[in-house]
């Protein structure tokens, strides 16, 4: 049993620890130098394309619709995704529950009532935030789309710029709230598979926020 809580007790905190400070020093990188960041370096762009939009707005307005319908199905996507695996996961856990005799061990963590509770209820909320921030992010960007082709009698283009960020955001965080959770499914198997987990996932989230910008011409 000692094995057991030394493995609970170090490796699961060092994993949560591991994935909030990775997203606090992405935060803190976005808010001083952007441009060091792919995340920063597509709002430069999107930004760049509005303002080019608006000025020939009656030209593009199919490219408008074009440009937004790729983030509008990958984010309605991310949530159907995120309701789906949370549906199957109260399955999963009710028959993890009933065989969890069968992961004994030190590796597998400790399997009692109230720690299985535990890994459910927070996986679960992570994928419902993901559904809850995916679906909010879909009513912006169908928002956005209707603003930034209507005339300026009825939106201004700050407010349609200000709509079409806060979808991208709301996505964005939503993606990433549903590839955090998938360590929290792994913490069913054991805090071992926690932590690897959650290292491949910093390492990949490290390689698309910083490793793929592209340089920004003055």
């Amino acid at each position: 049993m000692g094995g057991v809580l030394d493995l609970n007790t170090i490796l699961v905190p060092f994993s949560l620890f591991l994935t909030v400070g990775y997203n606090v020093f992405l935060w803190h990188s976005l808010k001083r130098k952007p441009s060091v960041t792919s995340m920063g370096m597509e709002t430069w762009r999107r930004k760049a394309w509005f303002r080019l939009f608006k000025e020939d707005g009656e030209k593009m307005g199919v490219l408008g619709v074009q440009t937004l319908r790729n983030p509008l199905m990958e984010t309605i996507l991310i949530s159907l995704t995120a309701i789906t695996i949370n549906i199957a996961l109260a399955a999963f856990t009710n028959n993890a529950y009933l065989a969890r005799h069968s992961l004994s061990g030190s590796v597998f963590g400790s399997q009692s009532g109230q720690m299985f509770g535990l890994k459910y209820l927070s996986a679960s909320l992570f994928l419902l935030t993901s559904f809850l921030c995916s679906s909010m992010g879909v009513g912006c960007l169908i928002d956005a789309n209707i603003l930034i082709n209507s005339s300026d009698e009825f939106s201004s283009p700050g407010y349609a710029e200000m709509i079409m960020e806060r979808g991208f955001m709301l996505g964005v965080v939503g993606n990433r709230m549903l590839w955090t959770a998938l360590p929290l499914l792994a913490w069913m198997l054991g805090p071992v598979s926690f932590m690897v987990s959650s290292v491949a996932l910093v390492w990949g989230f490290y390689q698309l926020d910083f490793g793929l910008r592209l340089p920004v011409s003055e």
